[in-house]
Parts: structure tokens; C-alpha cells; sequence
């Protein structure tokens, strides 16, 4: 069926705790987006933190949809429980992720929390999700801090799962020596993966590394790194892709190296291929109704943009 629409699952950069939660934003053409639910939140947390970021959402082959989220409220608890420091939440962050899943995406479940295994991580990040035809199974990855090595740099994990209800014991997707790695987004194409994260150091900035197997080895991509080069470092994150209709692929980094709120969020670069690494920023040609923070974007077919369009979400 022809691929109509798109949807972004994000959140907003608010003090209230009312931002931690999950927002919906549609697009036809993935330029031009518009916010639904009159930009209310379409999901809202009460387990763990209650709050929720970092969104990532996935069809399943039976036609179910799962959002999966950090379970992490900044709102609620930056300042107290976690004492106004980051480095307190990489140590003592929640090892859980939220779950919500829905047949329509419109009627959505109740949230509940799951958790990667038995592994003492200090914290469990952002995670995405990628369908691996070889083994049939959804494939997990986040970023975590571990004891192994004192929670100094986060690596990417990654573990299975057919039914979201068990998952395999977690495994090293990608790490870098003397730099935190957070933020992973995994694509297939053409046969080849390829792999966007936030690197903290060496350089401070987006690294692409593409791999002919699924959890790798992934080797850097430089021409997408020389394109990087061209924005001020250490200030975006929260990579997110998607392949448009007419062949090109889009990424949208999360920019945040503002305290100005209302100027942060989603920008947009454009590549003719994924492979290339050639993407180019190309703010002029997109229209966001307010700054999108970390999420996903994610392609629909007419039926799913349509149902969206028109859904009343109360």
C-alpha cells in the first residue's frame, strides 16, 4: 500500500510535568506537520517516574503497535531526587522502560513497565526498535551506564524479543572507547544497517556507522561526519530518519544547545541516499508547529494518516 503520511511521536521541552508525555504530530509529505489532539498529550504515564521521553514506536507484523519510552520525569525529580545532577541520573536512573501497545493507534493500553534483563545498569535510555527478518524477532536498543566500568561511558545495548513479553539477556550493540554513546537509531537498507548515535566526545557530535549485519561491527561513515562538522558540536542529539516516498532519506536532529525553550527541538537534513552520509541541512523547506524534542518519525499508510487526521482522542 502506498505510504501516505507520517507520524511523530515526541515530547516538549516544559518545566510542568505535562511535557514528559507522549505527543502526536502528523505530516503528509514529511515537510509540512501539524499537531493533533489540539496539541494536548495522546498518552500520559502513571508508573515509574510518570514521566515519559525519548519515544520510539513500532508496527509489528500482526498489525499491533508498541511506543516504548524512557520512564524519566526531569520535572518531577531533577531537583529532588536526583539532586539536580546528571550524573545521579546515570547512576541511579530507572532500569525500566514504559510500554503502551494499541491495534489502531488511536485506543491505546494502560502503560506498563518493562525491564532489559537482570543487568545492574545505572540507567536505561532512549530506545529504538528494528525488525530483524533473519531471526523474526524485534530487536531493542538504548543506551545504559554499568558498574563494569564504574558507570563512566553509556554503550548501546540491544535484546530481543517476538512478543514484548519476554526479552533475551541484554548484549553490546556499539560502544566507543572514551566517550558516552546514547541515542541510537538503526535502519535497513539496500541489505546494508545503518546506525546513527550520539557520540559525547572525539568528536562531540552525530556519528553514522553502517554494518552488513544487524548488531554489527558498524564502521563510521566520513562524509556524514565532514557534514557534521559544519554545526556547532555538543549540540544536537536524538537522531531519528526516515526513508520518503521519493526515494530520499530525512534526519531529524534534536537541537538543544539553546536555553531559549521555544528554540529548541527538531531540524531537519535531506540526503538523496542513506549510504552517502551526505545530508544536508535544510531548515527552509520544513514547517513544525513547535519544537518536537526526542522522539520518532515513523511512516503511515493512507489508512493510518487518514485515522489519525480524524481521531478525537478523548
Amino acid at each position: 500500500m502506498k505510504m501516505q503520511g507520517y507520524l511523530f511521536v515526541h515530547f516538549k521541552e516544559k518545566t510542568d510535568p505535562d511535557g514528559e508525555a507522549v505527543y502526536f504530530s502528523i505530516s503528509e509529505d514529511g515537510f509540512h506537520w501539524q499537531e493533533i489532539n489540539n496539541g494536548l498529550p495522546i498518552l500520559t504515564s502513571t508508573i515509574g517516574e510518570q514521566g515519559v521521553r525519548d519515544f520510539t514506536i513500532c508496527r509489528t507484523k500482526e498489525g499491533i503497535y508498541y511506543i516504548l519510552a524512557t520512564d524519566l520525569s526531569l520535572a518531577r525529580n531533577f531537583k529532588t531526587k536526583y539532586e539536580g545532577s546528571w550524573d545521579k541520573i546515570s547512576r541511579e536512573g530507572s532500569r525500566n522502560l514504559v510500554l503502551w501497545e494499541s491495534k489502531d493507534l488511536i485506543h491505546w493500553s494502560a502503560p506498563r513497565l518493562i525491564q532489559m534483563g537482570d543487568e545492574p545498569f545505572g540507567c536505561v535510555w532512549a530506545p529504538d526498535i528494528i525488525y530483524d527478518d533473519k531471526t523474526e524477532e524485534y530487536l531493542i536498543h538504548w543506551s545504559s551506564s554499568h558498574p563494569l566500568n564504574q558507570y563512566g561511558p553509556k554503550k548501546i545495548y540491544y535484546s530481543r524479543t517476538r512478543d514484548f513479553l519476554s526479552f533475551t539477556s541484554p548484549e553490546v550493540l556499539y560502544e566507543k572507547d572514551g566517550s558516552d554513546i546514547i541515542d541510537s537509531a538503526l535502519y535497513k537498507d539496500d541489505n546494508c544497517f545503518y546506525l546513527f548515535v550520539k557520540s559525547d566526545k572525539n568528536p562531540a557530535s552525530i556519528l553514522l556507522l553502517e554494518s552488513q549485519t544487524i548488531t554489527g561491527p558498524f564502521t563510521i561513515i566520513p562524509q556524514f561526519s565532514e557534514e557534521m562538522k559544519k554545526l556547532e558540536q555538543g549540540q544536537y542529539e536524538a537522531p531519528t530518519a526516515i526513508r520518503l516516498e521519493d526515494g530520499r532519506w530525512c534526519l531529524f536532529l534534536d537541537y538543544y544547545g539553546t536555553k531559549i525553550k521555544e528554540d529548541q527541538g527538531y531540524v531537519p537534513f535531506i540526503a538523496d541516499t542513506i549510504s552517502s552520509g551526505r545530508f544536508i541541512r535544510s531548515d527552509q523547506s520544513f514547517s513544525f508547529p513547535y519544537g518536537f524534542k526526542h522522539g520518532t518519525v515513523f511512516a503511515l499508510n493512507q489508512i493510518e494518516y487518514k485515522r489519525l487526521k480524524n481521531a478525537d482522542f478523548k
